[in-house]
């Protein structure tokens, strides 16, 4: 039996995440009180393990601060039940949530008359260190559209039902900020930059123009070659470890060209491999 916990900061996507694992076949409960995770478990998934084999449970800064501080305990009891358990965690930005609210007009859980949103979400993270230190997967919605999360959810969490390892290759631009969910970040910014080329400027590093270019420098195939290696090296280390999810983000400057070429050649290369192999580019839309 499967049960995922979803966990995050307010207003960076669990309920889009639930509603997805919702069509995905996952009975779906949100904000379930953590001192009734061990209750649930006993008295009803494993009560009807047909109903609830794929279940996905919110939790939240809704529960209380005691809950949480204890969820670690939480955590151990379910998988002593043998439960196949995993936690998921979203978070975003400050500056990301707050424009999120104000846009939305939505409350906040931890708000009141004494306490304004910005610290609101300040003691949400707090509150939340607890499940955050437990997270499998940690996904960063700052720069993630709501089409886009979907298929984050989709590709890392019904795929991990075929294979055990999710590789995720994500290319992004620097001037965008790194992303703060990544494992591996590389820097590709010291390769020739096709953009300083008016002729290639409207290209991507999906197009054949901007390959063509990139293929015939030698700086680029020896920067592929030295990550294919270090990949091949120390991806079978995690795996062996048990981790289910390995992100690799690679950046350039704008997360147009170099980037986007280098994660399509990685794709290429690892998807022989006995992996589940994702891909995102998070500056192209």
């Amino acid at each position: 039996m499967k049960l995922l916990i979803v966990s995050g900061l307010s207003g960076s996507g669990k309920s889009i995440v639930l509603d997805t694992l919702e069509d995905s076949g996952y009975y779906c409960i949100d904000n379930l009180p953590i001192s009734l995770l061990e209750r649930f478990i006993s008295d009803v998934m494993l009560v009807d393990d047909t109903t609830y084999k794929k279940t996905a449970i919110g939790i939240d800064a809704r529960n209380q601060s005691e809950s949480l501080l204890n969820f670690s305990d939480s955590l151990d009891a379910i998988r002593n039940k043998g439960i196949d358990c995993e936690v998921l965690f979203l978070q975003a930005e400050e500056t990301v949530l707050l424009k999120r609210y104000s846009e939305t007009r939505r409350k906040h859980p931890l708000t009141d008359s004494n306490v304004p949103l910005k610290e609101a979400l300040g003691i949400e993270r707090d509150m939340l260190k607890a499940v955050l230190k437990h997270a499998n997967v940690v996904f960063d919605t700052s720069r993630t559209h709501l089409y886009q999360l979907r298929e984050l959810v989709k590709s890392q969490i019904e795929k991990k039902d075929e294979k055990y390892l999710s590789l995720q290759f994500q290319s992004f631009g620097f001037k965008h900020g790194i992303p703060l969910d990544a494992d591996f970040v590389f820097d590709a910014r010291c390769l020739p930059n096709p953009y300083w080329d008016p002729g290639l400027r409207g290209f991507t590093g999906k197009d054949e123009p901007i390959i063509n270019f990139l293929n015939k420098s030698e700086s680029a195939q020896d920067f592929f070659q030295d990550l294919c290696a270090f990949l091949e090296r120390w991806v079978p280390r995690f795996e062996a470890d048990s981790r289910s999810y390995l992100t690799v983000a690679i950046g350039c400057t704008g997360g147009q060209h170099r980037s986007v070429y280098l994660v399509e050649s990685l794709v290429k290369h690892f998807k022989d491999h006995a992996l589940n192999v994702i891909i995102r580019h998070r500056e192209l839309h």
